[in-house]
């Protein structure tokens, strides 16, 4: 099984051919397919590619599929016997991505 370790909006996911993935908004349409430009990482059974810090020769194709929200994430401040309650919350916008292939 071949998987790769891509960097998009400063932080790392592990990718497989035909999986999918939710990235940090990314400012491509539904439908466009590209290349993920950081690849830190490439492994394949027993070979093993370990960039400095990136793996050069290597391209992972991907194609948006939808623009999602994530979990509502709630934020609550309590301060005791001053009456302070401040209730927060925020979605994440968030971009689905399907993984279509780890070239070498």
């Amino acid at each position: 099984m071949r998987f790769a370790i891509v960097e998009s909006g400063g932080k790392q996911y592990r990718v497989v051919e035909g999986s999918t993935i939710d990235v940090d908004r990314l400012a491509f349409e539904v439908g466009k397919k590209f290349d993920f430009e950081r690849v830190l990482l490439m492994a394949d059974e027993d070979v093993i590619l370990v960039g400095t810090p990136t793996v050069g020769e290597i391209t992972v194709s991907a194609t948006v599929v939808d623009h999602v929200k994530g979990p509502k994430v709630i934020s609550f401040k309590y301060r005791p016997k001053k009456r302070i309650r401040v209730r927060r919350g925020h979605r994440q916008h968030l971009t689905r991505l399907e993984i279509e292939a780890v070239n070498l």
